[in-house]
C-alpha cells in the first residue's frame, strides 16, 4: 500500500486480543521505530470520518498501557454498546520512549510533539478505512499524557476536537520528581512548559477540555490550583476530583467520563452516521 512510512508492521488481527491490533511504525519524527495500539470497534465498520481518540500514556509507560492496564478498549466498547459514545477508533501510541519520558515535547534530537500531532493521524487513516482527514482529533492522556493532551490542545485548537487529563502533571519542571533524566534537550518556548502558558498564551478559543484528579493524589492541589487559575482567567473547562489516588483504579474510572464527555462534544459539533 501507499503509505508516508519508510516501514510500518502491523500485528495479525487473526490472533485474538479483543480488537485489539500492535503497530511498530518507522517514525521521522521521532528518528527512530515506534510502537502503536489501536482499537475499531465493530460498530465503527464502513463508517466515514470516524473519530480518532489518541490516549496519552504517563512516564515509565508505552503504548500498551491503557489497553493493558487500563482496559481502554473495553471502557469504550461498553459505552459503545450502550450507546453512551458513538463509535470511535482509540488509537495509544508510545511518547518517543526517550529516557523514563519525553513529555510529549520536541526534544534537541526528536520531535515528540510532531509525533503525536502529525504522524499519528497519517497513521491511523493508513492504517484504518473508516477514518480520513475529516476524523475529529480528541486527546486524553493520564499523568505526563495529561500534561501533553492539554497542552497540544492548547497550541492546535484548530486541530483537535476535545481535550481531557487525569492526574496531570501542570508544569515541566515536576517532570524532575519522576525522571532521572536531565531535561536540557526538551524545548525551551514557555507553551512547552506548562499547561496554564499554553492556555492563556494561545491565541483564540481551546477547545472543549477537562480535567480531574483522585483526592488522595499526590498532584492534586497542582490541579485544583490549575483550576483556580483558569477560573481566574475566565477559560472554560470541566474540572472532577473523585476518590483515588496517582492509580490505574482512578484512571480507568475516569476514562468512563471522558469518552462519554467526547461524546457529548462530538454530538454537539458533528453528524454522526445513522
Amino acid at each position: 500500500m501507499n503509505t508516508s512510512f519508510r516501514t510500518i508492521e502491523v500485528s495479525d488481527p487473526a490472533i485474538p486480543m479483543d480488537g485489539l491490533e500492535f503497530v511498530t511504525v518507522k517514525s521521522a519524527a521521532l528518528q527512530r521505530r515506534a510502537d502503536v495500539t489501536l482499537y475499531v470497534p465493530p460498530q465503527a465498520y464502513d463508517r466515514t470520518a470516524l473519530p480518532i481518540v489518541v490516549l496519552l500514556h504517563g512516564v515509565y509507560g508505552s503504548h500498551w498501557a491503557w489497553a493493558l492496564k487500563g482496559s481502554a478498549h473495553l471502557t469504550a466498547a461498553r459505552l459503545i454498546a450502550a450507546q453512551a459514545m458513538p463509535p470511535v477508533a482509540l488509537v495509544m501510541p508510545s511518547d518517543g520512549l526517550w529516557g523514563d519520558g519525553s513529555g510529549y515535547v520536541a526534544h534537541g534530537d526528536h520531535d515528540a510533539e510532531r509525533w503525536i500531532i502529525e504522524e499519528i493521524p497519517t497513521l491511523a487513516c493508513e492504517l484504518i478505512p473508516e477514518c480520513n482527514a475529516d476524523s475529529p482529533l480528541l486527546l486524553a492522556g493520564l499523568s505526563m499524557g495529561g500534561f501533553g493532551a492539554l497542552r497540544l490542545a492548547a497550541k492546535y485548537p484548530r486541530r483537535i476536537a476535545a481535550a481531557a487529563a487525569h492526574s496531570a502533571v501542570t508544569e515541566a519542571a515536576m517532570f524532575d520528581d519522576f525522571i532521572e533524566d536531565a531535561r536540557d534537550g526538551w524545548s525551551q518556548a514557555p507553551l512547552d512548559h506548562s499547561i496554564l502558558a499554553a492556555l492563556t498564551a494561545t491565541p483564540g478559543i481551546p477547545p472543549p477540555f477537562r480535567f480531574d484528579c483522585g483526592l488522595d493524589d499526590p498532584l492534586l492541589e497542582a490541579n485544583r490550583e490549575l483550576h483556580r487559575a483558569l477560573q481566574r482567567a475566565g477559560i472554560a473547562h470541566h474540572y472532577a476530583e473523585g476518590p483515588g489516588g496517582h492509580d490505574w483504579p482512578h484512571w480507568t474510572r475516569a476514562l468512563a467520563d471522558t469518552l462519554c464527555f467526547f461524546g457529548a462534544v462530538l454530538a454537539s459539533t458533528t453528524e454522526q452516521p445513522a
